[in-house]
């Protein structure tokens, strides 16, 4: 009996390090995606500024459509000449990953 009570004891603790470790590890995936959209996002805002791509679309508008891409959400964008600075949200179990980028042309 006290063999089963034991075995019973670490079977539970094993899946709860289990889950435990399963949302750390969907977090850090989150974080790098958020992190990805953000870089995605600022680089297509960055290029629509610049005219590299050609389009009547604001660049803010890009960086949404791009975040969204990449399964996350523009909080936040600015263009300030050929230099677009975004901040994107990406969700997971509740948990909220954001990410900063920046990107221009070299030397700004």
């Amino acid at each position: 009996m006290a063999g089963t009570a034991l075995a019973a004891g670490v079977l539970t603790l094993a899946a709860t390090l289990s889950l435990g470790l399963a949302a750390v590890g969907g977090a850090a995936v989150t974080a790098q995606r958020a992190a990805g959209a953000a870089d995605a996002a600022a680089l297509a805002a960055a290029d629509a500024a610049s005219g590299a791509v050609p389009t009547v679309d604001d660049p803010c508008a890009i960086a949404a459509r791009v975040a969204a891409a990449s399964g996350a959400e523009l909080v936040a964008c600015a263009v300030d000449g050929l230099v677009a600075t975004v901040q994107v949200r990406a969700m997971y179990a509740g948990l909220r990953a954001v990410s900063r980028a920046r990107a221009g042309p070299p030397g700004t």
